[in-house]
């Protein structure tokens, strides 16, 4: 039983309404709307809304879509039947009204389709139920009939004489892959003293052949090779007296105490001045202000002025001919137009490190978006699919919601509460060291900072945060701020409960009037289920303002599985009703990619969530906000 079924156009007008329950469609159709049709995730017809499965079907010549509901605990095999036909019947019904394409002959137009519907639904539902009677199989129709009754009789101690020809196929395949050199007993010896030859009236089969042969083989130059292999053990060196091992400072003393360099008694205290040179620290650049990121190079620029250059030589006839080729007319698109283009540009992405299962998602979601369409007349196939790829990719790049921090650091100052911030991700992606960069970007801005050590695991996390705290309190002294500490390291050394630590730092942060905390968190790879259940702890625990993954620009299949499976894990490890997943994510390493930037692409269209900052570089003033325009060029480069 269908819950709705709904015929509305591209611009937000209903057209008609069919209502199975007395529930609302609005809900779910909104839902969709916002999570497919304007995200562009158009490559699977299927959307699951709560209880509720969605299917749909656009119509890009008419800007129409078809959407029928149902629960999903149903399965309704005549659905897609039903949306053709439907589909098929009201297009050629009111196609005259559609053409105008107004919404004030859409409004005025009477779309009188309840009967039609109902009819066409009696049809499918009927259609699904005729089906053949399944006739069972009789004993005659089997292969066992075929054969005798005496070759399906095994007598004790015989094998049947398929699996003895397949043994002996077996054995000859093992010989036959046996090398010359194979020792003497693998060779059988023949027990009769006669000589086995054709001149004895004896014919020889193949793999007695074969046996004979390797017999006289081993008898001339197996000799040789035992004694080679005595002479090469012999001239091994021999062992020689141990090393002993290079004894070093703190050698003997690998103990807790000593590896340990973190002292709780630094918490509340300012940490000690630096005496490197501030500039190199900091590096270039405005620090308050991101900027956004440029994917542009030297190189594309001197390639494409080379590239205009020879343009202007070519003959005027060639230009006119190569000008018109390809050209379609006014004809709709249909699937075998974009097949081939549609092929070109899947592998297009995958080499620019989208992960697989995307690029052709993507591809299917511009196929449905495209079919159908009408062309103009001086418009290519090629040119077609790639100006609506370049828009997909775009509109994916700018997810629903946007993360404003500093906005959303005022709105706590008001509170009077720390604003915080968790990173996560897998191991060597970063986070500490984009961690710092966020640090200096809002202590250029004016916010204080308090920074949690919660990577009590790896050995010197605690130090390296030590170090960022030091440099950042040298730029940013409290001298400059009225004698405010404006960065403070809160760490309890390691071995510790991460989420304990966590909530002290949150109080100590209320207490003292900090801004902004930024929890670091140990690195863990996606698949390790007691860490997994620790980050939610953590997460679950202390309920931070904002969730950021940090995840590297190099990776292209593997960033798929790291978001899904997080996001997976942080839901099933979480004690809440309502988990807290990802809400955002810091790309970084992304000044060693040059232009394949298809990760941005892959994370943001599994989770939904926009990239909140890029990482470019190593020093404070490295960090850019995404400019989706400038990836998508970079992205679709050749």
């Amino acid at each position: 039983m269908l819950d709705f079924f709904t015929i509305f156009s591209k611009g937000g007008l209903v057209l008609w309404c069919f209502q199975g329950v007395s529930d609302s469609c609005t809900g779910p159709v909104n839902a969709l709307i916002r999570s497919v049709l304007l995200q562009e995730r158009g490559g699977n017809n299927s959307f699951t809304h709560e209880a509720l499965t969605l299917k749909y079907k656009l119509d890009n010549q008419f800007e129409l879509v078809f959407v029928v509901g149902f629960q999903k605990i149903l399965t309704l095999t005549y659905v897609d039947k039903l949306i053709d036909d439907v589909h098929r019947l009201f297009r050629d019904k009111y196609r005259t009204e559609i053409q105008q394409q107004s919404a004030l002959s859409l409004l005025n137009g009477t779309f009188d389709f309840q009967n039609d519907f109902l009819r066409l639904l009696r049809e499918a539902e009927e259609s699904s139920k005729i089906r053949a009677p399944t006739t069972m199989k009789k004993f005659e129709d089997s292969e066992k009939a075929k054969k005798p009754v005496r070759s399906m009789i095994e007598t004790r101690g015989e094998k049947p004489k398929e699996k003895a020809k397949n043994s002996k196929k077996k054995g000859a395949k093992k010989e036959g892959s046996d090398g010359p050199l194979a020792t003497s007993k693998a060779v059988p010896a023949e027990k009769s003293g006669l000589p086995v030859g054709p001149e004895n009236g004896v014919e020889l089969s193949k793999e007695e052949l074969i046996r004979r042969k390797r017999e006289e083989f081993i008898q001339k130059h197996g000799r040789g090779m035992e004694k080679s292999n005595k002479s090469t053990k012999s001239d091994a060196p021999k062992e020689k007296g141990k090393k002993a091992p290079r004894v070093w400072e703190l050698g003997g003393c690998a103990n807790k105490e000593v590896l340990d360099y973190s002292t709780p008694t630094t918490n509340g205290s300012p940490e000690a001045a630096l005496s490197e040179d501030i500039n190199l620290i900091r590096g270039t650049g405005p620090g308050g202000q991101l900027q956004d990121l440029d994917c542009s190079s030297s190189d594309d620029e001197g390639a494409a002025q080379n590239s205009t250059k020879p343009s202007a030589t070519k003959g005027t006839l060639g230009g006119m001919f190569g000008m018109l080729k390809g050209l379609v007319g006014s004809k709709s698109l249909s699937r075998e137009d974009m097949e081939s283009v549609l092929d070109k540009m899947r592998d297009h992405l995958i080499a620019k490190n989208v992960a697989a299962d995307i690029a052709v998602q993507l591809c299917e979601s511009v196929a449905n978006k495209l079919e159908g369409k009408v062309m103009g007349t001086f418009s290519t196939v090629t040119s077609t699919v790639k100006q609506a790829l370049q828009e997909s990719l775009v509109q994916i790049l700018q997810p629903q919601r946007r993360v404003d921090m500093l906005r959303d650091i005022m709105d706590a100052q008001r509170r009077q509460r720390p604003y915080v911030v968790t990173f996560c991700g897998v191991n060597g992606v970063g986070k500490s060291t984009n961690l710092a960069k966020i640090s200096f970007w809002l202590l250029e801005n004016g916010f204080s900072v308090l920074i949690a050590a919660c990577d009590t695991f790896r050995a010197g996390a605690v130090e390296q945060l030590r170090t960022h705290t030091r440099r950042l309190s040298a730029l940013h002294p409290p001298e400059k701020h009225g004698g405010r500490t404006m960065v403070q390291l809160f760490e309890k050394g390691y071995g510790k409960d991460a989420a304990g630590i966590a909530m002290e730092a949150i109080a100590f942060a209320r207490n003292q009037g900090f801004d902004v905390v930024l929890v670091d968190t140990a690195g863990r790879m996606q698949d390790n289920a007691p860490l997994m259940t620790a980050l939610a702890k953590l997460i679950t625990v202390n309920t931070p303002d904002l969730v950021l993954f940090v995840g590297e620009a190099l990776v292209g299949n593997e960033a798929v599985d790291q978001l899904v499976k997080f996001n997976r894990a942080l839901a099933d490890h979480s004690v809440a009703q309502t988990p807290r997943l990802i809400d955002g994510i810091v790309l970084t390493k992304f000044d060693t990619i040059d232009d394949k930037v298809g990760a941005a692409i892959s994370m943001t269209y599994i989770t939904s969530k926009p990239i909140v900052f890029v990482g470019t570089g190593q020093t404070y003033c490295d960090l850019r906000s995404l400019n989706a325009k400038a990836v998508v060029a970079a992205l679709m480069k050749a």
